[in-house]
């Protein structure tokens, strides 16, 4: 598939990308935190103040320290991701650039430029040669090689793309959008084999479950829900709908995850709480209240101990 983008239409036509309609949160105070299983036992934290556009880096460990601070982006930072080695941050921001950072040095290594719109995801391949993937309100799904300034490859939708998760394998891509389905992208062919149906909403997060057969959505439904991703699962995909977290009036796009060894699922919620629910059971196991805004992502720690880490709207 070629890199080029489709042009810019000057009136509104039966093929033009349909728009998100975003709060003021999703250009100003979104908090993201990543997976905090670096190496060197840190974690990025993303605050968005208006006028304080910047990635805070702090130990998790002894005093837990701030021990860096890389500033750079134009715009609120929606998603981060670790590089495998934990030696660089990837970034993805409202003002339509992905960056790369050197942690050692704090410099940034990179702008990767090419979405047309706020990029609100991303997410980084697990296996082979290191490629990140992004979701833009641009409706483009972007392919990249973080050695390079361009995308190696766009992936063309009809909406604004909120969400994106790349199989183990890197065989498969799966994304969400306003149209309320999560399509499953065939990465050779760049085209979709199958959709998995049943969410009523915007879809604001995907993530593969530990062991690479399932995958977890939240929706501005209020719903969370697990789907069978296996090559020859039945034809109906869905496995288990989680309730407990509502989307809020701020509509946010609130992530969910998995815990490390894919027993227990997190989600934020509008409601200000973290909610946590058995995996298997879909039974409601907490809601952790202390938030004073909308929870916007919560993470398991990496290494199976009883904590989560949660960003909220609250700063």
């Amino acid at each position: 598939m070629s890199s080029e983008k489709r042009p810019a239409a000057d009136s509104f036509g039966s093929n033009q990308l349909v728009k998100r309609q975003r709060s003021d949160n999703d250009l100003g105070n979104e908090v993201a935190i990543t997976n905090s299983s670096a190496q060197n036992g840190a974690l990025i934290q993303a605050d968005i103040p208006a006028k304080c556009l910047r990635r805070v880096l702090w130990r998790t460990y002894g005093q837990c320290e701030n021990y860096g601070i890389l500033s750079g982006h134009k715009g609120a930072i929606l998603d981060l991701h670790w590089s495998r080695d934990s030696r660089v941050i990837y970034s993805a921001s409202a003002d339509m650039m992905l960056a790369s950072w050197d942690l050692e040095t704090g410099q940034r290594i990179r702008r990767h430029l090419g979405h047309e719109e706020v990029i609100n995801c991303m997410d980084v391949s697990k296996r082979g040669e290191e490629m990140l993937v992004s979701g833009s309100d641009d409706g483009y799904i972007g392919i990249w090689d973080p050695r390079q300034k361009e995308a190696v490859d766009y992936i063309e939708t009809e909406f604004p793309v909120t969400a994106v998760a790349l199989a183990e394998a890197g065989n498969e891509l799966y994304s969400g959008g306003i149209d309320n389905d999560i399509k499953v992208w065939d990465m050779r062919k760049k085209a979709v084999a199958y959709s998995l149906l049943g969410h009523t909403d915007t879809i604001t997060s995907l993530q593969v479950s530990p062991d690479s057969q399932t995958l977890l959505s939240n929706s501005h439904d209020s719903t969370v829900r697990t789907w069978d991703i296996r090559p020859f699962a039945p034809t109906d995909r869905h496995l288990k709908t989680y309730d407990g977290a509502p989307t809020g009036m701020e509509k946010n796009l609130l992530k969910a995850s998995w815990d490390p060894k894919g027993q227990k699922i997190a989600a934020g919620s509008g409601d200000r709480t973290v909610v946590v629910w058995d995996a298997n059971t879909g039974k409601l196991l907490y809601k952790l209240p202390g938030h004073k805004g909308a929870v916007n992502d919560v993470r398991f720690s990496p290494r199976d101990e009883p904590i989560v880490v949660s960003g909220s709207s609250d700063g």
